[in-house]
């Protein structure tokens, strides 16, 4: 097999994952994704040696299209506007993966390239929510760790009839956002959690 040949397969084989996770859970089997790619199951396990590692890798990938989106954001003139879009494609991301929340609770933190994207994103996180705490848009005891941990709460909360109602989602994020604003708020009753407890 040329070098081209194995490139192509593990480009087939992160694309077909990544459509199966997205559509089915992380219980998919390596056979069904090898169906899924037309290659056989042998060639999966030449590229990744577990299907957890395939996983970490897609999940990484999906971390870093929100590290590219909020660094995209960071410039604009709307410090609200700019925290809001990426709350918003953080969110409709997991909205359209089922194994998204899934990958964040079993991955292992040991894994070297979720533990680099983690940081990447709260990083992000950190400088949108910084921009529009100056702005007065935002209360100033939020973090950026509050921003991705509540990142998920839009899409879980209607994970039960998602099919039904595929952007109830939205009505739910907007919820979240305004309990960002500075008034009226109420103090928040613990700590936010710590760079090291996200990263692990």
């Amino acid at each position: 097999m040329t070098r081209a040949d194995a490139v192509r397969n593990r480009r087939l084989l992160m694309d077909a994952a990544t459509a199966e996770f997205a559509e089915n859970g992380m219980d998919v089997s390596i056979t069904r994704i090898a169906t899924r790619a037309g290659v056989g199951k042998g060639t999966v396990f030449r590229h990744f040696d577990t299907k957890e590692q395939l996983l970490a890798e897609i999940f990484s990938d999906r971390l870093e299209e929100l590290v590219a989106a909020g660094e995209r954001l960071a410039d604009s003139g709307d410090p609200a506007g700019a925290l809001f879009d990426f709350m918003t494609i953080g969110t409709e991301i997991q909205a359209r993966d089922r194994s998204f929340c899934q990958a964040a609770a079993a991955l292992s933190r040991s894994e070297a390239t979720v533990r680099t994207s983690r940081e990447r994103l709260a990083d992000v996180a950190d400088a949108l929510v910084t921009r529009a705490q100056r702005a007065g848009a935002v209360r100033s005891d939020v973090t950026g760790l509050d921003i991705v941990l509540l990142l998920s709460a839009a899409s879980q909360a209607v994970l039960s009839i998602s099919e039904e109602a595929p952007g109830l989602w939205q009505r739910y994020l907007a919820l979240i956002f305004d309990g960002l604003r500075p008034t009226p708020a109420h103090p928040l009753p613990t700590p936010a959690p710590t760079r090291a407890q996200f990263t692990g």
